[in-house]
């Protein structure tokens, strides 16, 4: 996994609407400075990074990059209830690529 990405995957979930401009800017920058395509293995992992909301559009700048993987749809685990509409786009934009967590 290339270290963008694992950066950005190290901060957590995106943050809610509540946060600070400088922490959304921080982490819209996060995103901006990865290369495209993602691998399906860094796709998986960028999955599990959404936040309760859309944090003023970063959540989709997400969603895009997460769909430039080359390839099949990735797996990965569903990151529970706090993601759970961002789940539910992946799924529906992939078409079922999401497994049910184990924890």
């Amino acid at each position: 996994m290339r270290p963008e990405v694992q950066t950005f995957v190290a901060d957590g979930p995106l943050p809610d609407g509540d946060a600070s401009e400088e922490e959304i800017d921080r982490r819209d920058h996060q995103l901006a400075v990865i290369c495209r395509p993602v691998t399906p293995e860094e796709a998986a992992a960028l999955a599990a990074c959404f936040g309760p909301d859309d944090c003023y559009g970063v959540a989709w700048t997400l969603v895009h990059l997460i769909e430039t993987a080359p390839g099949s749809v990735p797996q990965w685990e569903d990151p529970g209830p706090e993601a759970g509409y961002w789940a539910e786009v992946l799924r529906a934009r992939w078409g079922g690529g999401l497994t049910a967590s184990t924890a």
